[in-house]
């Protein structure tokens, strides 16, 4: 599932394409949403806007396109204004004269008029996003902080977007390794100085990830392994993918263990798990 940054990225392009434009045509693959074909067509689009994990396309007038794209949703831009060549399955296309935004293999798209954009489910319960330049270092410590997230596993708390939103699978084990922080630890388990890492590398990751296109590792920790001839694969992340292979930091394996159904990958003796008060 694509993660904060992904989703970013894929607002931007596709706010580079449409925004300020009116849509010639307006394609929904799902019958309920035919009716709004017609209704769209013809009316600017005012922006595009990610909310955690979801894109919120929004039209001049009241109406709102709300699209996730959960698992395997994904959107292409074409400059042409053709439809890619490809096997996905098509759920929603805005043609805006030269250029269009398809939407692929998503399944959860919705017509959301103004005053019902903050109180959809998914919307409403979401957490201070961590890519967003107005999020602050503040409001990501006050959630690690709460009391509603304290006893909580950290390795499950990461995906909760509700907590912070924007985390996903890569991000939440590239934060508690640096951090240094071992994946089964809660908040409440952690030192004073854990906590403020957290928080530090909460909002840190995500936004590098965001600028680089999906580089997490340090600018100097690149080009050293790209002098030992490292492929972008092999220097994108410090653990996540990397099982058996050398920790950056000590060198030893880094190890991975399924939590919630989901993999996390750490590295034992930078996340010891021996360093509880």
């Amino acid at each position: 599932m694509p993660e904060g940054p992904e989703i970013w990225r894929a607002a931007d392009t596709i706010k580079d394409a449409i925004t300020g434009k009116k849509a010639e045509s307006v394609f929904f693959a799902f019958e309920e949403l035919k009716p709004y074909e017609e209704k769209l067509k013809g009316l600017k689009v005012e922006s595009v806007t990610p909310r955690g994990k979801a894109i919120l396309t929004s039209f001049e007038g009241d109406l709102n396109i709300y699209s996730h794209n959960q698992l395997y949703g994904k959107w292409i831009v074409s400059e042409d204004g053709e439809e890619p060549d490809n096997n996905r399955s098509l759920r929603l296309a805005i043609h805006t004269g030269e250029e269009a935004a398809f939407l692929y293999s998503a399944s959860e798209i919705e017509i959301l008029k103004d005053d019902e954009v903050e109180q959809h489910s998914y919307i409403q319960k979401l957490g201070p996003d961590v890519v967003h330049p107005d999020t602050t270092y503040e409001q990501v410590l006050q959630q690690y902080q709460s009391d509603d997230f304290k006893n909580r596993k950290l390795a499950t708390l990461l995906l909760d977007q509700g907590f912070l939103s924007g985390l996903g699978n890569y991000l939440r084990s590239e934060i508690m390794f640096c951090a240094g922080i071992h994946p089964d630890y809660r908040p409440v388990d952690c030192r004073e100085e854990q906590i403020k890492k957290l928080a530090k590398y909460s909002l840190e990751l995500p936004r590098r990830s965001y600028e680089t296109k999906g580089l997490v590792t340090s600018d100097d920790l690149i080009e050293a392994l790209k002098r030992e001839g490292a492929t972008r694969k092999e220097y994108r992340f410090y653990v996540y993918g990397r099982e058996g292979k050398p920790c950056y930091k000590c060198g030893r394996d880094i190890k991975v263990k399924k939590t919630g159904g989901r993999k996390i990958y750490y590295c034992e003796n930078e996340q010891s798990a021996n360093d509880k008060d």
